[in-house]
C-alpha cells in the first residue's frame, strides 16, 4: 500500500511529516511522490493565518476527481486544522476519511483499518507528553545535507493572535538524550546541518529524577558531536533569549550565527494586546546583547502589521524599530483573525483591509531595503558555506548558506553538495549573495 503526503506551513509541520512517514513505513505502507499511486495521501495542515486554511480546502476539491475514479482511496487530515475544525471538517470536507491531531500519529494505521471497515478514523486528543522522542523520523524530500529535529512539542505562551496552544497543547521537551542520539545518527549518514525545533524553541527545558537541562547546555551537547556539523535552532521567543544561550554560541563555531527572534510589533502597548510578554526595551536590549556578545550574529523576526486597535502612530513604532535593529530578513503578514483566540474574543478586527495591506507594504518595502544594504555589507568578503545544491536558475552553480543563514551562488567548480567551501562574493541582490568564481 502506497501513501502519499503534503505539507503546508512552518518548519514544524515538516518534521511532523517525517515523523508519520516513520510510522507508516514501520507498518508496511511505502511512500509515493506520484499521488495518482496513492492508496492513502495525508494533508498535513497549518492553521496560523487563514489563506493556509483556504489552500487546503482548495486543494481537497481537486481531490474529488481522484476519489471519483478510485472510491477506495482514503483522505486524510493531519496537524493543526484538523485539531481546529474538527466537526466541522466531518461536515463540510466529506471527501475525509481521516482526520487527526499533532498528538495522534501513532494512531493512524488503526485508524486508516477503521475507515476500511466503514468507520471514520478520528482522533484529535490532545496529549500532555507525547514527543515522539522515540520515532525515527524519515527524511521527506530530504538533500542528504540539512535536517530538522523536534526537540519539543506545544506552547503555553498564549499569544493572543495565536491558535497554537489550542492546536498543539502543553509545552514539553524531548529527552536530551534522544535528541543528541538523533543528531548523531543524521551526522554519521552524511548531514552537515541539523535545525533544532520548537514552537519557543529557546524555553526547552527537560527534567528528569537524575538531571535537568536547559536549552543552552542541550545546544552545545549537540554541537560538541562534531565541529563539521552545523547548528541552527528556530524559532525563540524574545522573554526567554538569555546571555547564558548567547554565549554558548559564542563558544562554538559551528552554532550558526543566526538567530531568529520574532518581535511582531514594534509598540508597547500593541505587544501588551498581543500578550507577547515583553517590551519594546526588552527587544532593544536583547538584540543589543546578541550583538555585543556575538558580533558576526544575523537577526531575523516576524512582524505583523495591522493588529487590532493600531494606529498610526503604532505603525510607525514598528518602522522605527526596524529601522533601528536593521534585521537582514522578515517573515511579514497582515493580521488574519483566528476564531476562539484570545483576540477573536476581546478585540474588534477594526483595520480596514486597505490600511492593512499598505502598512503591510510599508514594512515590506523597508524589510527589503534593510536586508539590500545588509547584503551590500557582505561584498568583498570570503565566506564559508555548506553546500546544499545546484541553483535552481544553472546548473552550472551551486547553492548554500553561510553562517548568518544567507543563501550564496557560485560556480560548482568540482565541488558538490555536503561539502564546506569558501567563496568570494562580489555582488548581491536583496535576497541573495553571488560569487562569479
Amino acid at each position: 500500500m502506497n501513501y502519499y503526503i503534503e505539507t503546508y506551513g512552518c518548519q514544524m509541520n515538516f518534521a511532523d511529516s517525517e515523523i508519520v512517514a516513520s510510522i507508516m513505513n514501520d507498518n508496511d505502507y511505502k511512500l509515493t511522490k506520484d499521488i495518482k499511486n496513492a492508496d492513502v495521501i495525508f494533508v498535513n495542515t497549518c492553521s496560523i493565518r487563514d489563506n493556509a486554511e483556504q489552500r487546503v480546502r482548495n486543494r481537497f476539491k481537486e481531490f474529488y476527481s481522484l476519489k471519483k475514479k478510485r472510491p477506495s482511496l482514503i483522505v486524510g487530515m493531519l496537524g493543526c486544522m484538523a485539531e481546529r475544525l474538527k466537526d466541522q471538517l466531518l461536515e463540510e470536507e466529506r471527501i475525509l476519511d481521516l482526520i487527526v491531531g499533532p498528538d495522534a500519529y501513532k494512531d493512524i494505521p488503526l485508524l486508516i483499518e477503521n475507515v476500511r471497515k466503514g468507520v471514520k478514523g478520528i482522533n484529535v486528543i490532545l496529549s500532555s507528553n507525547e514527543t515522539y522522542s522515540e520515532i525515527q523520523p524519515v527524511r521527506i524530500d530530504s538533500n542528504g545535507i540539512t535536517a530538522f529535529i523536534s526537540i519539543m512539542r506545544g506552547c503555553q505562551n498564549f499569544c493572543s493572535y495565536c491558535v497554537v496552544p489550542y492546536t498543539r497543547g502543553k509545552e514539553r521537551s524531548r529527552s536530551a538524550d534522544t535528541i543528541i542520539t538523533e543528531a548523531k545518527r543524521l551526522f554519521e549518514n552524511g548531514y552537515r546541518e541539523v535545525t533544532l525545533l520548537g514552537q519557543n524553541v529557546n524555553s526547552y527545558n527537560f527534567t528528569s529524577d537524575k538531571e535537568s537541562i536547559s536549552f543552552a547546555l542541550l545546544l552545545s551537547d549537540v554541537a560538541a558531536i562534531n565541529p563539521l556539523l552545523r547548528v541552527r535552532f528556530a524559532t525563540s521567543h524574545p522573554k526567554d533569549m538569555s546571555d547564558e544561550l548567547l554565549h554558548t554560541i559564542a563558544d562554538h563555531p559551528n552554532i550558526c550565527r543566526s538567530i531568529h527572534l520574532p518581535v511582531q510589533s514594534g509598540n508597547n502597548r500593541i505587544l501588551g494586546l498581543m500578550n507577547r510578554k515583553y517590551t519594546r526595551e526588552w527587544y532593544m536590549n536583547r538584540i543589543e546583547a546578541i550583538h555585543r556578545i556575538i558580533p558576526d550574529c544575523s537577526v531575523s523576526t516576524d512582524i505583523i502589521a495591522g493588529f487590532p486597535g493600531e494606529t498610526e502612530t503604532e505603525h510607525n513604532d514598528t518602522l522605527s524599530l526596524m529601522e533601528w535593529a536593521r534585521f537582514e530578513f522578515a517573515y511579514m503578514f497582515k493580521y488574519s483573525e483566528r476564531p476562539n483566540t484570545a483576540a477573536a474574543k476581546k478585540y474588534t478586527d477594526d483595520i480596514p483591509e486597505e490600511i492593512k495591506i499598505r502598512r503591510l507594504e510599508e514594512i515590506i518595502k523597508l524589510q527589503n531595503k534593510l536586508s539590500y544594504e545588509s547584503n551590500i555589507k557582505d561584498i568583498n568578503k570570503t565566506h564559508e558555506v555548506l553546500i546544499e545544491g545546484v541553483s535552481k536558475r544553472s546548473k552550472s552553480h551551486l547553492f548554500g548558506r553561510n553562517s548568518q543563514n544567507k543563501v550564496i551562488i557560485f560556480p560548482a567548480g568540482e565541488h558538490k553538495p555536503g561539502e564546506y567551501v569558501n567563496v568570494f562574493v562580489n555582488r548581491c541582490t536583496p535576497a541573495t549573495l553571488i560569487a562569479d568564481k
